[in-house]
């Protein structure tokens, strides 16, 4: 048993020793202007281009963030040999095409993707084998990995805190803000939203041996989807089970009702259970996730490590961080684009499971 003494919460990502890799941005939506350019300038990171669909976007960022370099289309941008790194926020469907265009130029040495790296497994795959040949460490922005109460619950799971894991849930009443490249993808909760939750179990886990699902769509979302509310029973070797009900209607709390938005988490194990919160659903406020946490050595106290930090931004310094770091090092990115093919797995077993009305197997891996 491990006492509440020799318990330690890490939570921050590891940094870079270096932090003036030249990157070069695509894209100048949300994530971008608000959350990766943030982080970056927190972190002491080095953007020095951009470049977007329409140059006078890319322009209105530069000038926010102080981006020396405005290049005037995407392409350009990629010809840049003075970039190290791309850093690249796009929609999935379109991403795939340039990250196996980026591939062919020499004087990448790393490519940080949204996710999904893309809409399926072997698109993904491709993109991997691409940089794979090409030498280029690719790393893709699962960012709730760098949520700090999910990061501190894997710190727990390290130490074997609770024991042997017996059931974790995840219980999300959110509504997302769903934008227009949305519509046209073939699958919109799963890709879009659960595939945070299906990486944050595989995180803690692994990948899981069976998968059960169903799904529903969403009544607010007015254009046509089939998965909108997502429900999922992910089944382990060892006998643990993972679940969570993504629930992205949440009620009519935009139509008159009263509100009960959040997202909760909770892991349960053998000698011990841990709680959560994730304070993202309050974005632009800052409301840092929490977690809470008691083992049978604790003598029925819990634990309530606290931290200024919050997910959006500030975990966007972790996933630009761990790509940088693999790069310096010359080692896989701790989100490498290879282990991202699991998760793309994952979100179409559960996509294909709730369609088909049948149990999804799975290879599991640690």
């Amino acid at each position: 048993m491990k006492s509440r003494m020799t318990l330690s919460i890490n939570y921050l990502p590891v940094l870079p020793r270096r932090r003036d890799f030249r990157i070069g941005c695509v894209g100048s939506g949300f994530i971008m202007r608000d959350c990766h350019l943030v982080a970056y300038r927190q972190a002491g990171f080095n953007p020095v281009a951009i470049a977007s669909r329409t140059r006078g976007r890319a322009a209105e960022v530069a000038a926010l963030h102080a981006i020396p370099r405005v290049h005037e289309s995407i392409d350009d941008l990629l010809d840049d040999e003075s970039i190290e790194v791309l850093d690249l926020a796009v929609p999935p469907d379109v991403q795939p095409e340039l990250i196996l265009k980026a591939a062919g130029k020499k004087h990448l040495r790393g490519i940080l993707a949204q996710k999904p790296l893309a809409m399926d497994h072997a698109t993904a795959n491709q993109c991997v084998d691409a940089c794979s040949t090409a030498g280029i460490a690719l790393a893709v922005n699962q960012n709730m990995r760098f949520d700090q109460s999910i990061r501190a619950m894997k710190s727990l799971l390290n130490q074997h805190a609770l024991g042997e894991p017996v059931l974790a849930t995840i219980d999300m009443r959110a509504i997302p803000h769903w934008m227009p490249w949305s519509e046209s993808l073939h699958s919109l909760a799963t890709f879009v939203m659960s595939i945070h939750h299906l990486d944050t179990f595989r995180y803690w886990f692994g990948t899981p041996e069976r998968v059960l699902a169903s799904t529903g769509p969403d009544p607010r979302t007015k254009f046509a989807h089939r998965d909108g509310i997502n429900l999922y029973i992910l089944e382990y070797a060892s006998g643990l089970r993972a679940m969570s009900c993504d629930d992205v209607w949440s009620g009519p709390c935009r139509e008159g009702s009263g509100s009960d938005i959040g997202i909760r988490w909770r892991v349960e194990g053998t000698e011990g259970l841990a709680r959560g919160t994730i304070g993202w659903p309050n974005y632009p406020q800052r409301t840092p996730s929490t977690l809470d946490y008691t083992t049978t050595a604790m003598n029925g106290e819990w634990a309530s490590p606290r931290w200024n930090e919050v997910w959006f931004p500030d975990a966007f310094v972790g996933t630009m961080a761990q790509l940088l770091v693999a790069i310096e090092n010359e080692t896989e990115p701790e989100i490498s684009g290879r282990d991202n093919l699991q998760t793309i797995a994952l979100c179409e077993a559960v996509f294909a499971g709730a369609r088909d009305h049948r149990v999804q197997m799975l290879a599991a891996s640690p």
